[in-house]
């Protein structure tokens, strides 16, 4: 085999090498993009739930509240029914 041949056959080579790394360069180019696709949507979905995480605890918040009115109500319908019983009697 010649030098020449010897050198044409490194040139396919490098060729056919570099046309691999040109493939998987773009192949790693597209997984980046749904890497940060998948980021940015991860953020909204953490922004979604810190929203609602809110909105239970003001729920949570309010519900103690009315839930504690009502007792209080309860006791004063008790109260009030003990007075007109003793009215009655």
């Amino acid at each position: 085999m010649s030098a020449l041949q010897k050198l044409q056959e490194k040139i396919e080579q490098w060729r056919v090498d570099h046309e691999t790394l040109k493939t998987q360069n773009q192949d790693l180019k597209s997984q980046l993009a749904g890497v940060a696709s998948a980021h940015n949507e991860q953020e909204s979905l953490v922004i979604a739930l810190r929203s609602d995480l809110e909105k239970c605890t003001t729920q949570e918040s309010t519900i103690v509240k009315l839930q504690r009115e009502l007792e209080e109500k309860d006791a004063e319908i008790e109260k009030i029914i003990a007075q007109v019983e003793t009215l009655l009697a």
